[in-house]
């Protein structure tokens, strides 16, 4: 369609001014006019009309973090483990009986990987041991991964393939779990621990990653998310993306976020071969850790966690890296001229960050950087005004409150630190520009939950957590809209409907500013992209959710 015109509903346009026109006109991939349908016509005279008839049009969603297309890896080449509301393992004899199916169709001296899986959520409240796994099979090495990514368990002959032994020693950042007489239970925490095997591209061929892109792709267009990103590219990683990348328009838009450690060598030689000239799939931030996950008690804290085990002296979590290291890397990246993304939990690992930032530009001073801390789950105010006198940015992580609030009020935080996790609400006063993200496939791509998460803070068990963290629906759409393309440096391409921009848009059943306590009952009818559309919801799906 070359040129169209959308009017009869609300329209959202997420500029400047939050604007919301009568009309929005498209030609080929851009946004022609924008306003009175009047002048929208008058502008595009012969445009086919569009019939919002009462629906709402915003901006495509996009993804601020996350880690396409790991939600089909998933769903495709692994044991599914997640538990309620993502999947249906409450127990370790559900998580067994799905590792037996797998390794049941899986030859002899070939590997099973276990994903998604989370132990607060199973009856046992812990993960299974490397002796469990070895009961369930010697021919094969078992490798299950946490849902957070930051730590697994393997099997006897998984370590042996992964060169661990009794003798080996933690790496810094990292360990090997041991039980009370020194021997290894399988448990790896820490990614400089679980190496490769923490990857993305851990076990993934050209084949197989190519059909799980296809497959994630459409269900990040089915939730109205037209621009994805994977937040940490190894080489491999990068080498995979690259192939995807000579063949063209690969039907969605990507940023990429190499890992920190391949520079300068990256940006020198790159993959021994030129990145292929492709607009949809570009390089973006380099990409930094400082900490692990508070599922794992490993994010680093400058108060202990609220509750731990009988008898053992507190625990403020695991910093992933030194201070003068992550000083070093951030002077690298920062002199480099990059834009650096930050995985940072915990609360000290956001001031070694924000150190490290604000010694890098009083050495190199560099305006408008955009520097980003990632997830800043448990960022205090003296932080966040902090980041807005830096120039620091954030992207928080609210889906915790909906997925795990509750596990943080009774065991993790506790009940007042608790209310204080991805404090958007401090955010906004304290004058720092921030977007939301899901950090799929830890959970998964849904924006519109996201959004009534972020407004509405409320847990699984229906408890309300931090209620003065709460933020208007109209600025959580902004989150993940325009504020998401201005943290890559898009805003002047993507993010709102504004005339030059390209024609990503999202067509709604009911306006989110109306509904705030039901955007997460809101369905996506149609997504556009690039001026075409390429997901449109069947009736009865829309019946469904309404």
């Amino acid at each position: 369609m070359s040129a169209a015109i959308f009017t009869n509903g609300s329209i959202l346009a997420l500029d400047e001014g939050n604007s919301t026109p009568e009309a929005v006109g498209i030609e080929g991939e851009r946004i022609a006019a924008v306003g009175r349908l009047c002048e929208v016509r008058a502008a595009l005279p012969g445009a086919t009309e569009i019939d919002l008839a009462g629906r709402t049009l915003v901006p495509a969603f996009i993804d601020p973090h996350g880690h396409f297309p790991d939600s089909a890896l998933v769903k495709l080449l692994r044991a599914d483990l997640a538990s309620p509301p993502r999947g249906e393992c409450r127990s370790l004899s559900d998580v067994f009986d799905r590792l037996r199916a797998k390794i049941s169709e899986t030859p002899r001296g070939e590997w099973v990987m276990g994903a998604a899986l989370d132990e607060t959520a199973l009856a046992e409240g812990r993960m299974p041991t490397r002796d469990e796994l070895d009961a369930l099979s010697r021919d094969h090495p078992i490798w299950v991964i946490h849902t957070s990514g930051h730590c697994g368990v393997a099997n006897s002959m998984a370590l042996a393939r992964y060169g661990v032994t009794e003798e080996t020693l933690d790496p810094a950042g990292g360990r090997y779990l041991r039980d009370a007489s020194s021997r290894l239970t399988g448990g790896i925490e820490g990614l400089s621990a679980m190496g490769e095997m923490g990857d993305t591209h851990f076990l993934i061929d050209r084949a197989n990653f190519r059909r799980c892109f296809a497959a994630a792709r459409e269900e990040y267009l089915a939730h109205g998310v037209t621009l994805a990103q994977n937040s940490w590219a190894a080489m491999p990683l990068l080498e995979l993306f690259a192939d995807v990348a000579a063949d063209g328009d690969p039907d969605i838009d990507l940023v990429l976020l190499p890992v920190a450690e391949i520079e300068p060598e990256f940006s020198e030689i790159g993959l021994g071969r030129t990145w292929p000239e492709n607009r949809h799939i570009t390089l973006g931030p380099r990409k930094l850790l400082t900490d692990g996950s508070f599922l794992m008690r490993t994010a680093y804290l400058t108060e202990p966690y609220y509750t731990g085990a009988p008898g053992e002296a507190p625990d403020t979590g695991l910093p992933y890296t030194s201070r003068e290291a992550l000083f070093a890397e951030v002077k690298k990246l920062h002199d480099m001229g990059f834009q650096i993304h930050t995985h940072c939990n915990g609360d000290a690992a956001s001031d070694i960050y924000l150190d490290a930032i604000e010694a890098a530009l009083n050495a190199n001073p560099r305006d408008d950087h955009r520097h980003t801390i990632i997830h800043g789950q448990v960022m205090r105010q003296d932080q966040l005004f902090r980041c807005a006198e830096l120039g620091v940015t954030v992207s928080f992580f609210p889906a915790h409150v909906w997925f795990w609030g509750d596990k943080h009020y009774e065991e993790i935080l506790g009940p007042e630190r608790s209310q204080n996790i991805s404090p958007t609400g401090w955010a906004e006063r304290a004058g720092v520009r921030f977007t939301i993200h899901n950090d799929a496939a830890v959970t998964p791509t849904r924006p519109l939950q996201l959004i009534h998460t972020t407004v509405n803070r409320k847990t699984l068990s229906g408890r309300t957590l931090g209620a003065h963290q709460r933020i208007c629906a109209l600025s959580a759409l902004r989150a993940h809209t325009i504020n998401a393309a201005w943290q890559v440096f898009q805003e002047h391409e993507r993010g709102s409907l504004e005339p030059g921009k390209l024609a990503d848009l999202v067509m709604l059943d009911r306006n989110p500013l109306s509904t705030p306590d039901g955007i997460d009952g809101i369905c996506v009818v149609e997504t556009w992209r690039r001026g075409t559309c390429v997901y449109k919801a069947q009736t009865e799906e829309i019946g469904e959710r309404a």
